[in-house]
């Protein structure tokens, strides 16, 4: 496994060391193991992850609370699909894939909150912009 220096992970995220080591203060981003000498090394899971997150800030505009707990519903829908592929075959089978689907929901839940939100100021500008051409058209009769 090639352990990466925070400078390597900054550079292949687009993310700033400062904002690295905050979202590991922060508890989004799981610590890394240090050198002998204190050096963060991280991973390459460490770095899918931090593309993750920055993906659901910058996509979905997510802040860093609603980050915490999408990060926090992914960790839950990951640990529940690794249960369910343990009882696959068995009768808690439908109660695993109960647990999945509710987090799925929250997970949707939180995206379809920011989508609103987005439409709502998508509207807006919308209206703005009709005022706008609106009162321009009365500039253009009195020429």
């Amino acid at each position: 496994m090639k352990e990466l220096k925070i400078d390597d992970v900054a550079k292949r995220c687009g993310l700033t060391k400062r904002t690295i080591r905050y979202y590991e203060q922060l508890g989004l981003l799981p610590s890394p193991p240090r050198s002998d000498g204190g050096i963060r090394l991280y991973s390459e899971e460490h770095v899918a992850f931090l593309e993750k997150l920055t993906n659901a800030k910058e996509v979905m505009g997510f802040s860093l609370q609603e980050l915490q707990e999408y990060i926090a519903l992914e960790d839950a829908l990951e640990m529940q699909k690794s249960d369910y592929r343990k009882v696959k075959g068995t009768n808690l089978q439908k109660e695993k894939l109960e647990k999945v689907l509710a987090t799925t929901l929250e997970q949707l839940k939180l995206i379809d909150q920011k989508k609103q939100s987005i439409i709502k100021v998508e509207k807006e500008l919308l209206s703005l912009k009709e005022r706008a051409e609106a009162a321009l058209k009365t500039f253009g009769d009195k020429d």
